[in-house]
């Protein structure tokens, strides 16, 4: 059958290094239907809504800050150990226009020290602007420039040296596809965790979905961890989020300092 032959782009080559690298990982999945309704409630009150990636991302950050294995990760090199970070270091997927095209990985560190509003701006800002005006972006692209022995060479480096995996590849992933009909993320990546999730019923529930390198733990800690991750998400989280109502702020008020250019980019929140 005849066809068409054509190139890789760059952000394809950035997938395909990241499924190279997660080759190996041990993942284990967890799924939980939470009850968000308080959260919810304190969202939808909200003009201009924060995205979900930073608000689980805080979640997390909070239940990490907790529970220190959960910023945890597991290094071959020079020998086999575990890592834990200080902070955690989130990776939020952001699909750029064209989505069809690909995605990168935006950092986010210390979430749980991050006001929910700056975060919110943070991945606007990364999603609607030229990859070459994220700091982050433009170094994921430079790597990804190289010649395939010297990118396998620094992936290899930045998963094994333990400082060097925070700030490249970070403690939590996450993703989803609830901004585009929803439905549910197997994704994969380097590890430690990973956290997906679905859309918002009406009734206040979401499904959600932790996978991790069974390395680091087991399910039995994943199960405790998503009923307090409930807990934070309505207790903290959703106080903050009724706060900023109350304060009358929102995201755009808060954040006016955007360039006007942005408005012209569709607006769509990531997953």
């Amino acid at each position: 059958m005849r066809g068409r032959i054509f190139g890789v782009s760059l952000a394809r080559r950035v997938i395909i290094d990241l499924m190279h690298a997660s080759k190996g990982v041990p993942f284990v999945a967890v799924r939980r239907t939470l009850d968000i309704s308080r959260l919810a409630a304190a969202r939808a009150g909200q003009s201009e809504r924060i995205a979900w990636p930073a608000i689980f991302a805080k979640a997390f950050g909070l239940l990490a800050e907790e529970q220190p294995l959960l910023r945890t990760a597991y290094l071959k090199w020079p020998w086999p150990h575990f890592f834990e970070f200080e902070k955690t270091v989130a990776m939020i997927v952001v699909a750029q226009e064209p989505v069809t095209e690909g995605v990168l990985l935006f950092k986010l560190l210390a979430p749980e020290r991050v006001p929910l509003a700056e975060a919110d701006r943070s991945i606007r800002i990364a999603k609607a602007s030229p990859i070459e005006a994220t700091p982050f972006f433009r170094k994921t692209m430079r790597i990804t420039k190289l010649p395939l022995p010297l990118r396998r060479a620094a992936w290899a480096l930045g998963l094994n040296i333990g400082r060097q995996r925070g700030n490249f590849f970070g403690s939590l992933l996450i993703t989803s596809v609830a901004a585009f009909g929803g439905g549910e993320v197997e994704a994969l990546g380097p590890g430690p965790f990973i956290l997906s999730y679905d859309r918002v019923t009406d009734a206040g529930k979401i499904d959600v979905m932790v996978r991790w390198d069974h390395r680091v733990t087991d399910a039995a800690v994943i199960g405790l961890a998503l009923s307090r991750l409930e807990q934070l998400l309505n207790g903290p989280v959703a106080d903050e989020l009724m706060s900023m109502r109350a304060d009358g702020a929102s995201p755009t008020a808060m954040n006016s300092r955007i360039s006007d250019s942005l408005s012209n980019h569709h607006e769509q929140l990531v997953p």
